[in-house]
């Protein structure tokens, strides 16, 4: 399977780096098999960084042996247990949940703040799950552990205008 990674440098060899602040999955390093999601993600990293270039990363994901031999978790949809995780991740950036590879929808735009305002306890789980089945997201394949960025292999890079 080909998935794509966004942002402004070419990535040959992909790294889990460590960070301040939670993701939606935690510590790892986040791609797409959604081209366009990860075009306008570059785009948008090259502008907060006031960078010259927007890179757009290919790779090679294999699929099915990782499926055979890691832990993963796959969310087809919003549900608590994906909130609950969203939640515990972004809280802390040390949260660690014990998966190789996670599956499931970004938390951008009015999703994210849909989630933050459970993080900051402004409303429920629940109320926040009925808001979410009516909100389009994009998908995200977050690369938790050094063992699962082995299944990746680097095709190309290219700029995204």
């Amino acid at each position: 399977m080909i998935i794509y990674h966004g942002g402004t440098d070419i990535v040959k060899t992909p790294k889990i780096l460590q960070i301040y602040k939670g993701r939606d999955f935690g510590v790892g390093f986040y791609t797409t098999n959604i081209k366009s999601q990860a075009e306008k993600w570059a785009v948008r990293q090259k502008l907060s960084r006031h960078v010259n270039k927007a890179i757009l990363n290919y790779y090679e994901y294999d699929e099915q042996n990782a499926i055979e031999k890691l832990n993963i978790k796959i969310f087809d949809d919003y549900s608590i247990e994906w909130l609950d995780l969203v939640v515990s991740c972004r809280q802390s950036g040390s949260y660690s949940h014990g998966y190789d590879i996670v599956i499931g929808k970004v938390a951008n735009d009015d999703v994210g703040e849909t989630v933050q305002a459970v993080v900051d306890g402004l409303t429920s789980k629940e109320f926040a799950l009925s808001k979410l089945v009516f909100m389009k997201a994009n998908n995200q394949i977050c690369f938790c552990s050094e063992k699962a960025l082995t299944f990746l292999s680097f095709i190309k890079s290219e700029e995204v205008l």
